[in-house]
């Protein structure tokens, strides 16, 4: 039976379906900003499947912003172990080829050593995707802001000019419901949104789609731990085994090649493409997955807006389907802060879908690529390829692994809050991150003299660093008060600070994104504050 009455409208809040990843670090980022939420769920815990594995140096930095770092490294692959694929005939053999990662210490002490830049402020993290969505539900549930209800699932909702009513009913289906009110909605509810169907929105394909069937299982057989610990190995027989604490437990994911497979028992699938009588001592979980690349038509209809895999998803090879998902949650958190608080205009919400769209698209391009290769793989053994032309075939598609730059040359070109760049595009470098300061990039990762981090020195809102020396940036913040922009100004006296923004004054936005560079506050400083925030109509 439903209840009479909504709660009251709240029109400070917003409403988050889907308590993964990626709506429990949206509720944090608003929480960030001083929004409160209220994340739904229908799990009343997090899932038991380990899901994800790769978190992205970029993503480890927008984690870092929240206070989540610390934790979840706590909780991953350790840091002096590199990150090594192994592509293999039979697992008892050697590897035909072998990509690595360099482990995350090595990557720290190369960051110590090199300050031009070229460098992220944190290191890629392994983690098991079980654990990152504990530790995000957790701290939501601890935060005073964010309200979490599990075992709910949504049953439809209703927008006005105030805001969205969103209904309720608990998983179970007993018949009841409830109704819950935020000025905006959030499907974060994964590949096959509930909120995205209500809205009636496309997704735009490409390339195949395969039914795929993941077995998590504990083993203590050693010939499982013959290449080490902590490597992801790929059969040719078509089967992706994962080691997932170094020791006992382990994901074997294979596609359903025929609807015969799909009848199987997965443990003999497991060995049968392994080549490998395994013991297998408990399977601790299964699962049955549709791996597509594909990206939403849109990301939003009037308050309602998708993020995640509810706005795309992409098959789990190269780290882009979470790692997009959470920079999705963290450009869309604060915009909707914006909004709610009253500086952010209509056209910054726009700018979420203007932003992050095409960021999908591209990422959804470079999964594609090593995508192909792992199909490409086993159609080449199935076909007779010998030892030494498999191990061509990979060798050269190595570089791969070399892209650093992939996940940090995010560059919001042709966002209406940005004004147009000040010179040429800095070349595109797959291997490293290039160190340019340009509207709509990243701003890079520096350590100043004083041995004071940039990124750890940024405020919550938008932060104006100023190396003039003169106080050029104070006009430009003097505005931002007026206005009600939240505006940290901080001087910065380095001289190797100055030489690589190119400029004394560089506005960097709640993300880490540059929003404008000069070397003098704007004759008009109001205009370029409300273009950034959104109200320049």
């Amino acid at each position: 039976m439903a209840r009479e009455n909504p709660k009251p409208a709240d029109e400070a809040r917003v409403v988050v379906i889907g308590a993964g990843p990626v709506g429990c670090v949206l509720a944090l980022e608003l929480a960030r900003h001083g929004v409160p939420s209220t994340v739904v769920d229908r799990l009343p815990q997090a899932s038991r499947h380990p899901k994800m594995d790769y978190v992205s140096a970029r993503s480890m930095e927008l984690l870092r912003r929240l206070g989540l770092g610390e934790e979840l490294r706590s909780l991953g692959v350790p840091a002096n172990h590199p990150f090594t694929f192994l592509w293999m005939d039979k697992f008892a053999d050697g590897p035909l080829s072998t990509w690595t990662y360099d482990s995350p210490a090595v990557l720290a002490a190369r960051m110590a050593a090199v300050n031009d830049g070229s460098m992220p402020r944190e290191p890629y993290l392994r983690v098991i995707g079980s654990r990152l969505e504990e530790v995000c539900r957790s701290r939501c549930r601890q935060h005073p802001l964010i309200e979490f209800l599990e075992d709910r699932v949504l049953t439809g909702f209703t927008e006005d000019a105030a805001g969205v009513t969103a209904e309720l009913a608990p998983a179970s289906g007993d018949g009841t419901t409830e109704q819950i009110r935020g000025r905006f909605l959030v499907g974060c509810d994964g590949a096959g949104s509930t909120v995205r169907r209500l809205l009636d929105i496309g997704l735009d394909d490409l390339g195949p789609r395969a039914m795929h069937q993941d077995v998590y299982f504990r083993s203590t057989d050693p010939a499982l731990r013959s290449h080490g610990p902590f490597f992801l190995a790929i059969a040719a027989r078509g089967l992706t085994l994962v080691s997932r604490d170094g020791d006992q437990t382990w994901t074997g994911t294979y596609p359903l090649l025929s609807p015969e497979d799909g009848d199987r028992d997965p443990v003999e699938v497991v060995r049968e493409r392994l080549g490998l009588e395994l013991k297998i001592d408990e399977v601790l979980t299964t699962a049955r997955w549709e791996g597509r690349l594909t990206v939403a038509d849109s990301y939003r209809k009037g308050s309602v807006f998708l993020a995640g895999d509810a706005a795309h998803q992409f098959f789990p090879t190269g780290g882009h389907g979470a790692n997009t998902g959470l920079g999705d949650a963290i450009d869309l958190g604060w915009k909707l802060a914006a909004a709610l608080h009253g500086w952010g205009g209509p056209t910054l919400l726009d700018s979420y879908e203007a932003e992050r769209r095409p960021t999908a698209l591209f990422n959804r391009e470079m999964c594609f690529n090593l995508f192909e290769v792992w199909r490409r793989f086993p159609v080449l053994h199935a076909v007779g390829a010998d030892r030494e032309q498999l191990a061509g075939f990979l060798d050269q598609e190595r570089y791969q692994t070399s892209n650093l730059g992939i996940h940090f040359g995010v560059r919001y070109a042709g966002s209406p809050v940005l004004p147009p760049a000040d010179g040429p595009a800095a070349p595109w470098d797959w291997a490293r991150i290039t160190p340019a300061v340009r509207p709509g990039l990243r701003l890079p990762s520096l350590r100043l003299a004083d041995g004071a981090e940039v990124f750890d020195l940024l405020g919550p809102g938008f932060t104006l660093l100023d190396s003039s020396g003169s106080h050029a940036g104070k006009p430009l913040a003097q505005e931002a008060e007026r206005l009600g922009l939240p505006l940290l100004r901080l001087p910065v006296a380095d001289a190797a600070a100055r030489r690589l923004w190119g400029r004394d004054l560089v506005l960097v936005r709640p993300d880490q994104h540059v929003a404008w560079l000069g070397d003098s506050s704007p004759a008009d400083c109001g205009r370029l504050l409300r273009l950034v925030a959104g109200n320049a109509n």
